[in-house]
């Protein structure tokens, strides 16, 4: 966690919201991972370093915007933090992108020497020995614990789609692994990763992680890897969605698209509306299709079961979420930023554009690098 994030509405029906992003320090030659972090965070003008912070591995370095009503305020945030960050990196002779996980061959960077890392590995090894798993973490404000909850019951059906938008790591190993994200598939891996369960009670939720936390499978709370989770600090819900995003642009419709269903969550709780009851194995399916495809192939509706277009899943996403964006004065920005998505496509379409036309990785990772600071 960096920063502050997003704390509970007051006076007002409008919901604030913070963003995390995770980045990967890269050789500017080659691509490869590096153990960079030390030597970014000296680089870090000192008025921004409450806002960055190091990752799990010495690969990985993280920032965090402040809680905001206002998408505009998000954007400056972000953009200033990325673009700090990307110069810090350059001072430091390496070079920042925005990317799920690092798409060139290299030797596995070592771990962040902190003690909670350290039992991390003694107990569970070094599960994805690679270069670096680098998500994106949206938070928005609820009242209390029990909303929250609720509000994780009721967003559950929908976060596969928000995964297929995040989609942003194609290559891996020097590879096309087959899969828009393929950070999605190794961060599988640890035994904490899951679709959120349906939740009973707050106290339901408090005694799974008691019992999960005694059965060895987390070492504390800070490890529970759901997709969605009620903050451990902060009076926030945290949609851990999936990769981080590419650009500025993409970040901003993401963390509005999570606002706004979390919005549209409190408003079926206020009218006694029941969350929708999706099948947990389904789920799982669900969310594994939107890491294999995307939004450029089929995703599950957790409605039928069925396999739809995945533009069309998120289509219904977005007009299910009118109101809540239109009363957050959103829908005219998501509107024109999921434009530039479906012209576009996702991270990872984009990334196999570049490698299409001139076949090297080298190039994916200096365009990567070129949105990563916009």
């Amino acid at each position: 966690m960096t920063g502050q994030v997003a704390t509970a509405p007051a006076t007002t029906e409008l919901l604030t919201v913070g963003v995390e992003e995770e980045f990967l320090l890269v050789d500017p030659h080659t691509g490869a991972a590096v153990p960079a972090v030390d030597l970014v965070m000296e680089q870090v003008p000192p008025e921004l370093r409450g806002q960055v912070e190091r990752e799990f591995q010495t690969s990985q370095i993280e920032i965090g915007s402040p809680p905001g009503l206002e998408l505009s305020s998000i954007r400056h945030s972000l953009g200033m933090l990325r673009a700090a960050l990307a110069d810090a990196a350059e001072r430091a002779g390496v070079r920042l992108l925005a990317i799920g996980t690092g798409p060139v061959d290299g030797p596995v960077p070592p771990v962040v020497d902190k003690p909670r890392f350290d039992r991390m590995v003694e107990r569970f090894r070094l599960l994805v020995p690679g270069p670096g798993n680098n998500g994106m973490h949206v938070h928005v404000g609820v009242p209390d614990p029990d909303t929250g909850v609720q509000v994780l019951n009721h967003v559950r059906p929908w976060m596969p789609v928000l995964h297929a938008v995040t989609a942003n790591s194609p290559f891996a190993g020097g590879t096309d692994t087959g899969y828009a994200s393929w950070r999605s598939v190794e961060w599988e891996r640890w035994p904490s990763v899951a679709p959120t369960p349906h939740l009973d009670s707050h106290e339901h939720y408090e005694r799974l992680i008691r019992q999960l936390i005694a059965s060895g499978v987390m070492l504390d709370e800070g490890m529970l890897y759901w997709y969605a989770r009620l903050s451990a600090k902060y009076p926030t819900v945290e949609l851990r969605i999936g990769d981080v995003c590419p650009s500025v642009d993409d970040a901003v419709l993401v963390a509005a698209l999570v606002r706004a269903l979390v919005a549209t969550a409190m408003e079926d709780i206020a009218a006694g509306r029941p969350a929708i009851r999706a099948d947990h194995h389904l789920l799982v399916g669900a969310h594994w299709r939107a890491a294999h495809d995307g939004l450029e192939g089929q995703g599950v509706d957790l409605a039928t079961g069925e396999l739809r277009p995945a533009w069309e899943l998120l289509d219904g996403l977005v007009e299910r979420l009118r109101p809540a964006l239109e009363r957050h004065g959103d829908l005219d920005e998501v509107t024109a930023l999921l434009g530039g998505l479906r012209r576009h496509g996702t991270g990872a379409a984009r990334q196999r554009a570049v490698h299409a036309r001139t076949g090297r990785l080298v190039d994916v990772v200096a365009e990567v690098a070129r949105q990563t600071r916009g």
